[in-house]
């Protein structure tokens, strides 16, 4: 009987306190890609996908809640609770513009082309900013005096030319006419929305919310919501963007990270973080997933534990 390759993480250290939120780049035009991390130390850090460490973007004077890279890799926005949000530039690690805010930003997006960001948080509104005009005040999402949230809003994510998509701890999810401003349509949960994520690949949003998560059509359409309860409160969600056959999450409860299958069913539990789960994410190609923990490491882990990628050597890493 062959054993199968035990799943060894690469651990990406750095990091001085809890990790909050990771995202991957598409697949660049060298058919790599990277990952940024924010975390409450302030500093983001940008990796290659091996793991390795490129830089840390200094600046921020407070907790950083979400970082996010453009689709070519070149710009990075970062949203704090220093009360700005930030745009990179990521070659040299220069913050090119900083954008202030009232309140703590929880959440940011970064347009396809690079020209506009979405911000939101605790000021319950969600902006975009043009960023060709960086001095400019930005355009507030919804009709004027209203806040398009009742509570902080949790997540902002770009979706094609012109749709943002916003959701809140109050439970609320909207689509928005980026063009108009204007609300499209809207989804309520019963619980606070803990994490939404959008995955390009199967043009769904991935979206947690008390003890369900769901893999919601990206932009309005007639296409089913597919959503399924655990035994526990997800912290964060990934599918895998090319089998589409399984999901990864993190949670609040334990230190363990999780594989399950779209039929809910769990499949593996990860054990190697020293404390709460707050954030995973799959890697573009869907070779590799990385969590991020309160213990303030990055772990990155195999899908297909034994295949020689990156730094993982076929079956001498310790399998």
């Amino acid at each position: 009987m062959t054993t199968l390759p035990k799943a060894v993480p690469l651990v990406a250290p750095g990091h001085t306190r809890p990790v909050t939120h990771l995202s991957f780049s598409p697949i660049l035009d060298d058919n790599t890609y990277l990952l940024v991390s924010s975390c409450k130390d302030g500093n983001p850090m940008l990796r290659e996908w091996t793991g390795d460490w490129i830089g840390t973007f200094l600046g921020h004077k407070g907790a950083v809640w979400c970082t996010k890279l453009s689709p070519d890799g070149s710009r990075a926005v970062s949203g704090s609770a220093d009360f700005t949000a930030k745009i990179w530039d990521t070659f040299s690690g220069e913050a090119l513009h900083s954008f202030p805010h009232n309140h703590i930003v929880r959440t940011v997006a970064i347009s396809r082309t690079s020209s506009h960001i979405l911000t939101g948080g605790q000021e319950k509104k969600v902006r975009i900013f043009d960023l060709s005009r960086p001095d400019a005040e930005a355009d507030l999402l919804g009709d004027p005096g209203a806040t398009p949230h009742e509570k902080t809003v949790k997540s902002v994510v770009w979706v094609g030319e012109h749709t943002g998509v916003s959701a809140g701890e109050d439970g609320m999810i909207k689509w928005w006419d980026l063009r108009t401003r204007k609300l499209t349509t809207s989804l309520a949960f019963p619980n606070p929305i803990t994490s939404m994520e959008l995955s390009v690949q199967t043009k769904r949003l991935v979206v947690t919310s008390g003890e369900t998560v769901a893999f919601i059509p990206a932009l309005p359409s007639t296409a089913p919501t597919h959503s399924l309860n655990l035994p526990y409160s997800p912290s964060s969600a990934s599918v895998h963007p090319i089998l589409q056959d399984r999901f990864v999450t993190g949670n609040l409860g334990d230190e363990w990270v999780r594989v399950h299958g779209m039929d809910g069913e769990e499949r593996e539990v990860f054990k190697g973080h020293h404390g709460p789960v707050h954030c995973v994410e799959f890697s573009p190609d869907g070779e590799v997933y990385a969590s991020g923990s309160e213990d303030g490491t990055i772990r990155l882990w195999q899908t297909t534990p034994g295949k020689t990628y990156g730094l993982w050597q076929g079956h001498s890493n310790g399998g």
